[in-house]
């Protein structure tokens, strides 16, 4: 397997432990991810230096689906009782991405750790 697959399945395995961290992972979210790690594939095959921001990317991507299909995703875990809101993927475009909340600037946790805090 070539280093790009490698990568997606690894993005996309990251993105599916933080969905079941949040017991959201459904088919229908399932193929949202499929759908994100499909275009980031012919993005990568564009932009072969765009590799190392991947699983960030895939994250905001699904996160952004989600959104237009079911509302906000993952909820802050830091915010609790005040106005809800979803965590950012911080860097937008960079290595190692974390969720963290812009409200409080904390980072919760790495893209694919978020069964410790949902």
């Amino acid at each position: 397997m070539d280093l790009l697959e490698q990568t997606l399945h690894a993005a996309r395995a990251l993105v599916l432990a933080d969905l079941e961290a949040g017991k959201v992972a459904d088919a229908d979210v399932v193929s949202l991810v499929e759908e994100a790690v499909s275009h980031r594939r012919w993005w990568v095959e564009q932009w072969p230096d765009g590799i190392a921001f991947v699983n960030g990317l895939i994250a905001q991507d699904v996160q952004d689906a989600l959104l237009d299909r079911y509302g906000r995703w993952p909820l802050c875990p830091v915010c609790i009782g005040s106005d809800p809101h979803a965590l950012d993927v911080e860097p937008a475009l960079g290595e190692d991405p974390h969720w963290v909340c812009s409200k409080t600037t904390t980072s919760v946790a790495r893209v694919g750790a978020l069964n410790k805090w949902l």
